[in-house]
């Protein structure tokens, strides 16, 4: 938990999962103009905020855009040097890990773990919440890459507007959402339903 909240993840890491209303998300969704960003109701519009962002995940809502690297040259050895191991199993290139081997990596964690390990297991943690709770895209099996770098030095990572990230995300996939072939939907449906 120290390493989570100095990274700024301690509160959204406390959230418990809520029990999806999937018929108020199909309404709200109904309700979307991906031309002004907004729900309309028939006593108004409104829409997600950052206030809403930042008072219900806890994430900050200041500072520098996350945005990352799409391609790296040798993603075994980022892996390597932010996590300690590497789910590359000898490939030349790969651009996200598996959610599965993520959960594998941070529930191994001895009770002796060493300061360097800790801090491993928080930057795991961290992706899995990124991709997992707050930012997932609709087929949510992968974490990718470009992340890795923005967690390398724990205590800069709340420096980074998340909370701008969360939003851009939910707004990207509730304007995905409004296509009628589409069938599934990412981004932060627990923040969309709250």
């Amino acid at each position: 938990m120290p390493y989570l909240e100095l990274a700024g993840f301690g509160s959204v890491a406390q959230i418990r999962y809520t029990v999806l209303r999937f018929d108020l998300l199909s309404a709200l969704v109904e309700r979307w103009r991906p031309e002004t960003h907004t729900f309309h109701f028939l006593c108004g519009e409104c829409t997600v905020t950052l206030e809403d962002v930042a008072l219900q995940l806890g994430l900050p809502i200041d500072g520098s855009p996350v945005t990352g690297l799409s391609a790296f040259t040798d993603p075994d050895a980022l892996c390597y040097q932010l996590l300690g191991d590497s789910p590359g199993d000898g490939e030349s290139y790969f651009s996200g890990l598996q959610f599965t081997w993520l959960k594998a990596k941070y529930r191994q964690l001895s009770v002796t773990a060493t300061e360097c390990e800790l801090m491993c297991a928080a930057q795991v943690y961290i992706i899995h919440i990124i991709r997992g709770e707050i930012m997932p895209d609709a087929n949510n099996d992968k974490v990718h890459l470009m992340y890795l770098p923005l967690l390398a030095d724990l205590s800069s990572v709340s420096s980074y507007s998340w909370g701008s990230a969360v939003l851009a995300v939910l707004y990207r996939e509730l304007c995905r959402a409004t296509d009628p072939k589409v069938r599934d939907m990412g981004g932060c449906v627990s923040l969309l339903q709250s």
